[in-house]
């Protein structure tokens, strides 16, 4: 029978209380993205009926479900999952700090560091010599602007351990929990693969990817858990042995149900909500709005991650913007100096829900010119 745990949110809400004495950029972005629905639980939401398709799975009847903060320790969400020190997942221009050892979680795969030391599951595990649990969730990450990237998302997690003497995992144990969920997902007749791959917390490591409509798509990463993990929570992998996958949700919905732009995801508008209703729902455009393109270009330091731009554009054009395409780079120590690169980008503002005008996308381009200069350090062209 599934249990469902849920950890104490108290230390998420004293985090919380010192963002809101805070009034510096970066906790104004944490406290928007904090802001924000998790789509998994959210009715007539294409990433819930994605995952309840998921948690109906005969398989997964009886895995446990947990629910954990959203601020996590840098040891919850980064050491315990054997994440390298120098991985560049760590880097404060990829993960939301939130103070210097606390983050905004970056993957579901943190569950792993609530799960495996909670008491009860520690002595089920003891008792009935196996655990197994899924986690979903929203996450976030500072990337790109197009029409796939969105600093909050959305993945699901599962975790399997058991004790070697009762049952010694293999990878096709693993695929055969990764079939069924690309069946449950595209069917019966869905054509798979499996590549090998690498990640922190799992050796071997393999990507399952799946054929729909003519061409190859990721669809879950996994591997069997890694012993030095295990060593990480107490468990000695000479005694235990298990798999794990893990799988970002939106992406995977986007292309089951044809929705051409992540921000539709994020819709309150009814015409749109109105549309999603199970697993086989399509997508209908509502109305092509069209879009309304500004050029901006700057010199800055050649070592400012260009993610540190993306974060002022999403500051000022929240979700009027398409897509920031970077259209040209380039060096001149005689031009600009040592150190300074020129980039060249093409904003193009789009609402998915009404047309823009050019006062309102003016607006918001000034805005973001002023920033970029004051922010960035950055010399406008």
């Amino acid at each position: 029978m599934r249990k469902y745990l849920s950890i104490d949110l108290s230390r998420e809400n004293f985090w919380f209380e010192e963002l809101q004495k805070r009034n510096d950029v970066q906790s104004a972005r944490i406290k928007r993205l904090l802001q924000l629905p998790d789509l998994t639980k959210k009715e007539n939401s294409p990433v819930k009926i994605l995952v309840d398709q998921i948690l109906n799975l005969p398989r997964f009847t009886d895995f446990d479900l947990i629910e954990f903060p959203r601020i996590v320790s840098v040891e919850e969400n980064f050491d315990l999952l054997n994440t390298p020190a120098d991985h560049p997942s760590r880097r404060q221009t990829d993960t939301y700090y939130v103070a210097e050892n606390y983050v905004l979680r970056t993957h579901t795969t943190t569950m792993w560091s609530f799960y495996l030391r909670n008491a009860d599951i520690l002595k089920t595990l003891k008792e009935e010599g196996h655990i197994q649990t899924l986690s979903r969730g929203i996450v976030f990450r500072k990337d790109e602007i197009d029409k796939n990237h969105f600093p909050a998302f959305h993945q699901i997690d599962g975790l399997y351990i058991c004790e070697r003497s009762r049952r010694l995992i293999t990878q096709k144990d693993l695929e055969e929990v990764e079939r069924d969920i690309a069946k449950s997902i595209f069917g019966e007749d869905v054509k798979y693969r499996f590549l090998v791959d690498s990640f922190p917390f799992t050796d071997p490591s393999v990507q399952m990817e799946v054929e729909f409509n003519g061409s190859w798509l990721e669809v879950v990463g996994s591997g069997l858990v890694h012993p030095q993990v295990l060593k990480n929570f107490g468990l000695d992998p000479a005694v235990y042995n298990g798999w794990a996958f893990g799988f970002g949700l939106d992406r995977l919905a986007m292309i089951k149900m044809g929705i051409p732009d992540i921000r539709i995801l994020w819709s309150e508008d009814p015409r749109i909500t109105s549309q999603f209703k199970d697993i086989n729902s399509r997508y209908k455009e509502v109305s092509k709005y069209p879009p309304i393109s500004r050029d901006i270009s700057f010199v800055i330091d050649k070592d400012i991650s260009l993610n540190n731009y993306y974060e002022i554009v999403r500051d000022l054009a929240k979700n009027l913007v398409e897509e920031v395409k970077l259209i040209d780079s380039y060096e001149d120590e005689k031009k600009f100096g040592k150190g300074k690169k020129s980039y060249t980008f093409r904003i193009v503002y789009r609402s998915p829900e009404k047309t823009l005008t050019n006062e309102e996308v003016n607006e918001i381009q000034e805005k973001i010119r002023y920033h970029t200069e004051k922010d960035l350090g950055a010399i406008l062209r």
